[in-house]
């Protein structure tokens, strides 16, 4: 009989049971303002008053402490390099209410770290995430191994996308290759920089319907944030837009999708 310890490492984080406080956000596409969007979604779950940690998995190009304006004295280099535990790496964000694992940018090493090596920091993530009400996992941008590794930890994966063809069309690949490899996740979609709500349903049905008729998949529209000028003043400044603009439309739009994560079954 196989288990899980008898597998080889890489597989291991298939066996382990996935916490459904975890969530990993993807895209097929950089440049759709993901890492913003897991920012500000994590912002807002701690404003709810969860316990809520955000994990920048964008190895190698992480910049979740770039956009928050931090230089934290330990990252998650140290923990792949084997010098530091996961609970050494979190730093707490006082600002915002929430802790972090801040990545680092720039380093091309992480990106090609073993698969090995990504299975136990899963271990060590699944065992952190029972602290927490709330995990959020900034994925990088793309399907790469490393991408679709840590998919796997998590019990639903939002995908985001904007009304751009490539980034649409980006979107659905990542989705596909999910399914062709039986990540068992549960996928949620939402559109960002939506000129309009109507017009960010438009784009979600163009997704829906590819799902439907070549993958046989109704994954679910978890929310649209409109397009936003104040987005991109906020991350200029290096603070959330929850607190630089909590007002905003784009800030009202994930704080209501927040209460939408906050709502499912735990």
């Amino acid at each position: 009989m196989t288990t899980a310890l008898s597998q080889p490492p890489e597989l291991r984080t298939v066996a382990l049971p996935k916490p459904r406080n975890m969530i990993a956000i993807a895209s097929g596409k950089g440049g759709v303002g993901k890492t913003w969007l897991a920012i500000t979604l994590t912002h807002a779950l701690s404003q709810m008053g969860r316990r809520a940690l955000l994990f920048d998995g964008d190895l190698g190009l992480a910049n979740v402490d770039i956009q928050l304006g931090l230089m934290p004295e330990h990252d998650l280099g140290g923990v792949l390099a084997g010098r530091l535990s996961l609970a050494h790496a979190t730093v707490p964000y006082a600002a915002g209410g929430f802790d972090i694992v801040a990545g680092r940018s720039g380093c091309g090493r992480l990106a090609a770290v073993p698969p090995s090596r990504i299975a136990l920091l899963g271990e060590e993530l699944v065992l952190t995430a029972g602290r927490y009400d709330h995990v959020i996992l900034d994925l990088g941008a793309g399907i790469e191994r490393t991408v679709r590794q840590l998919t796997r930890l998590a019990g639903s994966c939002i995908v985001v996308t904007t009304d751009e063809p490539t980034s649409l069309t980006d979107a659905y690949a990542f989705i596909k290759l999910a399914q062709l490899e039986q990540v068992q996740v549960d996928v949620r979609i939402i559109v960002n920089m939506a000129s309009s709500q109507r017009e960010g349903e438009k784009t979600f049905g163009a997704l829906f319907r590819a799902c439907a008729s070549f993958l046989q998949l109704s994954p679910q529209l978890l929310g649209i944030v409109r397009r936003d000028v104040k987005v991109r003043e906020s991350i200029r400044y290096q603070t959330p837009l929850l607190t630089r603009f909590p007002n905003a439309d784009a800030a009202t739009d994930v704080k209501n999708i927040a209460a939408s994560i906050a709502s499912l079954p735990s």
